[in-house]
């Protein structure tokens, strides 16, 4: 039976997107099995980002209305044979997603795949509301903004109440932080919050740190998940997020403020 991931925000704007691909990569690329679905109809932007979106020519809204199977619509990804794509329409409105059929599209993926990631629209209209129904992980993308912060603690209500898991009380969804654009200088001169007072807030388990960094919309612009960019800092940092997601115990980095050559020459402390 496969895991189902939703990866939230109250917020727009804080790398939802870029996180469903990259965590959906790292895990294909770590051997599993892997599909995300795009759940933001009328938009339509994680094929955008993982390089596929002219070989759209079925999607998760046709698969639901029975206008195609599920084999017509998934996309294979380019770099990597375990990870597939569902993707959203562009054409639709939203309130074509209904509960049934996402239902019996995610039991059907169930049957082929170990993980599903559930890439959700922002806040809590219709197609947030159904990508989080039925999760069994929460991935809760934040940015270091009071704004976002706030949003995101509203979105952890409903995550506790308006799931499947809540409605047959069973265990509840496992949530986990991933603060985005974090900037140590920034929160060092008061610009940001740190990431003691986003976990004040939130008390999530942490389990990543993502740093502001120019390759995020490099990759994205080229069509490719960041965490293929091992180069980059937010590449090994979203490597190091499904390491740890999948029970690896690796120390965070990207925390502390780097020090300048003369603070290193003279002994500056971080």
């Amino acid at each position: 039976m496969a895991r189902i991931i939703v990866v939230t925000s109250g917020k727009g704007g804080v790398g939802k997107t870029t996180t469903s691909a990259a965590i959906a990569m790292g895990l294909a690329k770590k051997g599993h099995k892997t599909v995300v679905i795009d759940f933001d109809v009328g938009l339509r932007n994680l094929d955008l980002i993982l390089g596929c979106e002219r070989r759209v020519v079925y999607d998760f809204i046709n698969v639901i209305n029975g206008e195609a199977s599920l084999n017509q619509a998934l996309i294979r990804d380019k770099n990597c044979n375990l990870l597939y794509i569902l993707p959203a329409s562009q054409t639709r409105d939203k309130e074509a997603l209904t509960q049934e059929g996402v239902g019996k599209v995610l039991e059907e993926l169930s049957k082929d795949f170990e993980y599903i990631v559930c890439d959700s629209p922002a806040g809590i209209e219709k197609g947030a509301n159904l990508a989080l129904y039925f999760a069994d992980d929460a991935f809760v993308v934040t940015n270091p903004e009071i704004s976002s912060v706030r949003d995101s603690d509203r979105m952890l209500g409903i995550l506790s109440s308006k799931s499947r898991r809540a409605e047959r009380g069973e265990e509840p969804i496992k949530e986990y932080l991933l603060l985005t654009r974090y900037d140590p200088d920034r929160v060092k001169q008061g610009e940001m919050l740190s990431l003691d007072d986003v976990q004040e807030i939130l008390s999530l388990q942490l389990l990543g740190i993502i740093p502001e960094s120019k390759s995020v919309l490099s990759a994205s612009n080229a069509g490719i998940p960041v965490i293929l960019d091992e180069k980059s800092e937010a590449g090994r940092a979203y490597e190091d997020v499904v390491a740890r997601y999948l029970g690896e115990d690796r120390p965070h980095r990207f925390i502390e403020a780097k020090q300048g050559f003369f603070s290193k020459l003279f002994g500056g402390k971080k």
